[in-house]
């Protein structure tokens, strides 16, 4: 029987808004992946329980999956942002990165050409460390990026790009943002004259978290195309200088600040990595009141970057995205700045060098409010973000997907963690206790092939009651079998993970001197 004209309209009507509804549901989701530049984990307050003000961060870590136990596995360059960022971004374990991590080769498929080769529309915006051609054939395109060969270690003069499609990024295209006399925003080219910082303020330009925070949600308010949207979102705070507008520093009072308990004017011993830039930026030793100024600095940064985070957020609700979007933010790195008598971050402690914060959070993110103790690494993000967003992480990553754990499957996806820094230091971490052993050779003979004059520390501890790693268990005689056991385990992994050669390039390897 032929249903009436209006009767067809209406089944018409009902069948469309039913496969727009089915659209919607299937639609892929957004993701966009926020990276922080030396951000240790208890620099954000919902996880450290620390004075620093991060509410925006906070409300993702709320509403969303923290990692408590997420680490840096190592660095063998003073840099440690370079393979920090390329363990992000190729999913790759540090021993098997090119190099120090600068290079991204084609082999090592990055998270953005994995989301691109999926339909994702891939954008990023900020910090690059990486070589030109693993950027650009990582996105579709971007906008202000930064750090490629040129700097003035200024937050408010910070040498800029517009996207190149060609790649290229030539150094007379950089630009610097500055305020007229009228207060408009203005460009000009980057000029030889210009002398490295840190001398802006906030009269003189836009600070580099606001402009990348600007752009990021400039372009997701005006998204508008079919695809999902994968975004890298770089910022280069908290990284020094420590420059924040005044507004931000009033809200740390240097004689408030409370210094945390692994707080020492030195380290007390060489670690092999004293002296070198980050170590420079304050003098020894770090009495209460340089540490308190540092620190007060570094929480200063840290909220301005937080509300600046707040407004990329803001602007996923106000596009209608946020219920379709993952989001994950992540620290590439911790940072000293004053703990065990270290500003800087080439170390193995966790606090001042590993631990970092990784939330999984947005509308898309079914669980809310969750915290899991699950061990993973930096590298891990990238197969985990695949695996939420239901794509197939490529072979050449060898990170672990933690979607298991957040699944409520298994609780742990590993069972110890393994970190590097150069030839001096190395850390293993299972259950409550870490291991840390440094080496140090003062000098190697060349025609003998040997080491000579050097030294050999220990340290062992109970990060279960001891976070903050102050007390050493090591020559305690009731730890000496955990101790063995440990250092034992720690070489057979060293083994595992190719960490018993020199094909990092270092001047000698870590085992030779230290066995």
């Amino acid at each position: 029987m032929k249903l009436p004209t209006f009767k067809l309209i209406a089944v018409c009507i009902i069948s469309l808004m039913a496969m727009n509804t089915f659209a919607k549901k299937t639609k892929k989701p957004n993701v966009l992946v926020i990276y922080t530049d030396d951000h240790r984990y208890t620099g954000i307050h919902a996880l450290g329980g620390q004075a620093v003000r991060t509410p925006n961060i906070d409300q993702l870590a709320n509403t969303g999956i923290v990692f408590t136990n997420a680490y840096l596995m190592g660095a063998f360059s003073g840099a440690t942002c370079m393979p920090s960022r390329a363990m992000l971004l190729s999913g790759r374990q540090l021993f098997t990165l090119k190099g120090q991590g600068h290079t991204m080769p084609k082999e090592h498929i990055t998270i953005g050409e994995t989301f691109k080769n999926n339909g994702y529309h891939t954008h990023m915006v900020g910090k690059w460390h990486q070589d030109r051609e693993s950027l650009s054939r990582s996105f579709d395109d971007g906008q202000t990026v930064m750090g490629i060969g040129v700097y003035l270690t200024d937050h408010y003069r910070m040498p800029l790009w517009d996207w190149d499609k060609t790649g290229a990024f030539p150094k007379k295209d950089a630009y610097l943002l500055e305020f007229d006399a009228n207060g408009n925003e203005t460009r000009r080219p980057v000029a030889k004259t210009d002398k490295r910082g840190p001398t802006g303020t906030e009269e003189l330009g836009p600070h580099t978290s606001e402009i990348f925070a600007r752009n990021a949600a400039t372009y997701i308010k005006n998204y508008k195309d079919k695809e999902p949207f994968f975004m890298y979102l770089a910022f280069h705070a908290p990284h020094d200088p420590r420059q924040a507008p005044k507004k931000y520093q009033d809200m740390y009072p240097t004689d408030q600040i409370q210094l945390p308990p692994s707080y020492l004017p030195q380290h007390p011993f060489d670690n092999g990595a004293l002296f070198l830039r980050d170590e420079e930026l304050g003098p020894w030793p770090r009495t209460p009141q340089v540490a308190r100024e540092h620190l007060a600095a570094y929480y200063a940064i840290i909220t301005h970057l937080d509300a600046q985070i707040g407004k990329v957020i803001q602007a996923l609700k106000e596009s209608g995205e946020y219920d379709n979007t993952i989001i994950i933010l992540s620290g590439d790195s911790g940072l000293a700045v004053g703990c065990h008598g270290l500003l800087g971050k080439q170390n193995v402690y966790d606090e001042d060098g590993i631990h970092v914060p990784f939330i999984v959070s947005g509308g898309a993110t079914k669980q809310s409010g969750v915290r899991s103790d699950a061990l993973c690494y930096i590298h891990d993000i990238y197969p985990t973000t695949c695996d939420l967003a239901g794509i197939q992480a490529p072979a050449s990553v060898n990170g672990l997907s933690l979607k298991p754990v957040i699944n409520g499957e298994v609780a742990q996806v590993r069972d110890h963690t393994y970190h590097a820094y150069r030839q001096h230091q190395r850390a293993y971490r299972k259950g409550d206790f870490k291991l840390i052993e440094f080496v140090k050779a003062n000098d190697y003979h060349k025609k003998k092939g040997e080491f000579v004059a050097g030294s050999r520390v220990t340290l062992l501890f109970n990060t279960a009651n001891d976070p903050w790693e102050t007390t050493n268990l090591a020559f305690l005689p009731q730890y000496h079998e955990t101790l063995k056991t440990m250092q034992a385990e720690m070489q057979a992994e060293a083994i595992k993970l190719g960490d018993n050669t020199q094909s990092t390039g270092e001047k000698y390897n870590f085992w030779d001197y230290y066995n």
